[in-house]
C-alpha cells in the first residue's frame, strides 16, 4: 500500500523487512506493475472481517451513533407550533425550521450554510484529520449499526469468516436471513425518516398502513432504504477507500501539525513477537509485538504501521486495540495514538504538540467562520417577517377617476414569513393628498394570514388639483404593522412609479 503519511518506518522499502501479510515489491518494474495490480483486484474483492474492539475511542463511536440517529430519526416527531418542528415542504417551498420559516427569498442562508459546511471542513481536517468520517458520517454511522447486527447474529470476526466458508446449511441460512431481515428493516425505516424530513411524517406513517403513498415517496422510501442496505451492509469500507472524495483530496489540508492516528515507529520498530518474560530492549526489538491486532479492527482493511494512508478514516479503532495489548504486556500505552507527524520524528510532548495546533492557517479559518457565523445569526435575527413585492397593473393604465382624482391600479405581493397572522397598514408617499387602499375592500388595512404568501390588488389616488404633469413619476408605497399586532411594529417600503395620463 501506498502511503501519503509526512514519516515512514526506517525500513520502509526494504523487501526484506516487509511484514508478511504485505506482497514483497519487485526490483523489476514490469513484474512490480503486474504484482501491484494484481494487490489492487485482490484488495478490492476481499472481504473485510472487522474485529470488535473496546476502548475510549470505541466508546465515542458508539456515543456518537446514538446522538447522531437520536437526531436523524427523532427530529420528524417533534411538534412546533401545531405543526412538524422540521419540515422541508417542497409543494409549497417553505422550510420549517422550529421557529423559522425559510423561503425561497432565504435562499441566501442555504448559501451561507454551504460556506459554513466547507470552511468547517477545511478546519476540522487540518487541526484533527478525519475525525467527521471516523465518527459522524452516515456511512460509518450506518456501518457501525449494521456490523453491531452482524456480529449480534453471526458471532465475531472469526466466527463470521467460518461461517462464510462453511457449506450451506439450515443453520447458515437462518443466520443469513435473519441478519438481513434486521438490516432491511433499519434500511427502511431510515427510508421512511428520510421522507419524512419533505412530508408530514405523522401522515406517511397511516399512508403506508392504508398503501396510498404516492409513487414518488414510494421510491425514495425504497431508493433511500436501499442505499443504506447496500453501502452499510456490502460495500461498507468500499465508499470510503474507492467512491468517497474527501479521501482524495484530504491529503492537501494535511500537514506535519495535524492530529491524525499515527503508529510511533521511532518506539515500536524493529517489531516482533516475544515472551512477556524477556526483556525486549536488550533482544533489540522494539514496542510493536507485531499481533496485527491493529490490522484486524481497522473498518478498512489498512495497516497504519504502514503511515498514514488516505483509506485511514480516523477512526480511533487500532488505538484502542494496541493500547489494550500495551497494557497487558506492562508497555506505555500510545504506540499508536493521536498525534502529529511533527511529534513522531522531533520527539514532542503532546503538550508541545497541542502548542504547533493553533498555527496561522488554522486561525485564519477561525476567524472566517466566525465573522460568517455571526453576521448570519444577526441576519436571521433581525429578518423582517415581512416581505412586500409591488407590480403595476399595465393593463389598466392610469385614468381620471370621479371625484377628481388620478387613480393607478397595483398588485401588491405580501408575504407573511412568521407563524402569526399580520394586520397591515398600508400607505403612500410622494405627493400631497396622495392614498392608498384596497380594490376588493376600499380600506388601507389588510390582513395576511400566517406563513402565506398573498396577492392584494390596491388603487392608488392622488387629487387632479396637485398639478402633476402628465408622464411618470415616482412613489413609494409604504406597508406597517398595525400598532395593534401582537408582535410589534415592522416597517417595509418600495418604489414604484405613478402614471399621470392626458
Amino acid at each position: 500500500m501506498s502511503s501519503d503519511a509526512p514519516h515512514r518506518r526506517p525500513d520502509e522499502g526494504n523487501t526484506e523487512q516487509v511484514p508478511e501479510w504485505q506482497p514483497p515489491i519487485s526490483s523489476n518494474p514490469v513484474t512490480a506493475k503486474a504484482s501491484a495490480h494484481a494487490v489492487k483486484v485482490v484488495d478490492i474483492n476481499q472481504k473485510i472481517y472487522a474485529r470488535s474492539v473496546k476502548g475510549v475511542f470505541a466508546n465515542w463511536r458508539i456515543a456518537l451513533v446514538f446522538f447522531t440517529q437520536i437526531i436523524y430519526y427523532g427530529l420528524p416527531w417533534l411538534q412546533w407550533n401545531d405543526r412538524q418542528a422540521v419540515l422541508f415542504d417542497l409543494g409549497t417551498r417553505k422550510f420549517y425550521m422550529f421557529g423559522i420559516v425559510m423561503w425561497p427569498q432565504d435562499i441566501i442562508y442555504l448559501t451561507v450554510i454551504l460556506i459554513l459546511s466547507a470552511f468547517s471542513l477545511f478546519l476540522f481536517t487540518a487541526m484533527a484529520g478525519r475525525l467527521f468520517c471516523g465518527y459522524a458520517c452516515p456511512q460509518t454511522v450506518y456501518t457501525e449499526i449494521f456490523m453491531w447486527v452482524e456480529r449480534k447474529v453471526e458471532g465475531d470476526r472469526m466466527a463470521r469468516i467460518r461461517l462464510d466458508e462453511a457449506p450451506w446449511s439450515a443453520k447458515k441460512l437462518r443466520l443469513k436471513a435473519t441478519k438481513h431481515f434486521f438490516w432491511i428493516v433499519i434500511a427502511l425505516w431510515t427510508g421512511f425518516t428520510f421522507i419524512g424530513y419533505f412530508a408530514p411524517i405523522r401522515e406517511l406513517g397511516s399512508q403506508i398502513m392504508d398503501f396510498t403513498l404516492g409513487p414518488w415517496q414510494w421510491f425514495w422510501l425504497l431508493f433511500y432504504g436501499f442505499a443504506t442496505w447496500g453501502n452499510a451492509g456490502f460495500l461498507r469500507e468500499a465508499i470510503c477507500k474507492y467512491m468517497c472524495p474527501y479521501a482524495r483530496f484530504q491529503s492537501v489540508m494535511v500537514d506535519d501539525d495535524t492530529f491524525v492516528v499515527s503508529y510511533d515507529h521511532v518506539r515500536g520498530e524493529p517489531r516482533g513477537k516475544r515472551s512477556k518474560k524477556v526483556d525486549h530492549k536488550e533482544a533489540g526489538l522494539g514496542d510493536c509485538v507485531d499481533c496485527t491486532l491493529c490490522v484486524q479492527v481497522c473498518p478498512t482493511g489498512i495497516d497504519i504501521r504502514e503511515g498514514l494512508q488516505y483509506m485511514c478514516i480516523g477512526c480511533g479503532a487500532c488505538v484502542d486495540a494496541c493500547d489494550d495489548v500495551m497494557e497487558k504486556l506492562d508497555y506505555p500505552k500510545g504506540l499508536i495514538r493521536y498525534t502529529s507527524g511533527r511529534a513522531i520524528t522531533e520527539r514532542l510532548t503532546q503538550d508541545q504538540v497541542r502548542r504547533h495546533m493553533f498555527r496561522p492557517r488554522i486561525l485564519v479559518y477561525i476567524a472566517i467562520l466566525s465573522l460568517i457565523t455571526v453576521a448570519a445569526v444577526y441576519s436571521l435575527m433581525a429578518r423582517n417577517d415581512l416581505h412586500m413585492d409591488v407590480i403595476r397593473d399595465r393593463g389598466v393604465m392610469g385614468r381620471e377617476v370621479p371625484g377628481g382624482h388620478i387613480e393607478n391600479i397595483y398588485r401588491l405581493q405580501m408575504m407573511n414569513k412568521s407563524e402569526q397572522p399580520m394586520r397591515i397598514e398600508l400607505g403612500a408617499e410622494g405627493f400631497s393628498g396622495i392614498t392608498i387602499s384596497t380594490v376588493s375592500g376600499g380600506s388601507s388595512e389588510v390582513v395576511v394570514p400566517a406563513a402565506t404568501n398573498e396577492l392584494i390588488p390596491v388603487h392608488v389616488q392622488v387629487p387632479v388639483d396637485v398639478g402633476l404633469k402628465e408622464g411618470m413619476h415616482d412613489i413609494v408605497i409604504t406597508a406597517r404593522k398595525s400598532a395593534d399586532a401582537d408582535s410589534g411594529e415592522e416597517f417595509i417600503s418600495e418604489k414604484t412609479r405613478f402614471y399621470v395620463p392626458r
